[in-house]
């Protein structure tokens, strides 16, 4: 199915929370050649370093209970900005270097993050969405996933 979608000059972003590539397709349906466009990583520190404190505590009025807040989750608030800012350069990329096809492929954690990110002209040129995580695979593999 989707060696029908990617064709010659068709445009492959591929995320997860912490790397992303954005790749282009040089080749035909049958042979692709990816080649990489951009390469986006982030770091993110470790727990101990981004929440240092403990938990908060709240007090109820009535019976006088105490119960501890919740920590956020720092690592989770890293990935959403993480893909916000792929979203935005997606968008960029989309403007300055006139991508007529996109596919998108991350894990479904990371889709459900993206998609409300993407702009109207980035869903405009979605062709697919493929829930896999190719992120941390050689370009050659990738071509033989997405050949089908």
């Amino acid at each position: 199915m989707t060696g029908h979608i990617l064709r010659q000059g068709t445009w492959v972003a591929v995320c997860d929370g912490r790397k992303a590539l954005l790749l282009e397709n040089k080749g035909s349906a049958e042979y692709p050649k990816l080649e990489t466009r951009e390469h986006f990583e982030h770091k993110s520190a470790a727990t101990h370093v981004q929440g240092s404190s403990t938990p908060g505590r709240a007090f109820s009025t009535a019976g006088g209970r105490r119960g501890s807040v919740e920590q956020p989750d720092f690592h989770d608030q890293d990935e959403r900005a993480f893909l916000q800012k792929f979203a935005e350069c997606l968008e960029l990329r989309t403007r300055d270097r006139g991508i007529k096809a996109l596919i998108l492929v991350a894990p479904a954690r990371a889709l459900g993050m993206i998609r409300p990110a993407l702009s109207a002209s980035t869903k405009h040129v979605l062709v697919a969405e493929l829930d896999r995580d190719y992120v941390k695979m050689p370009l050659y593999e990738i071509e033989e996933h997405l050949k089908g």
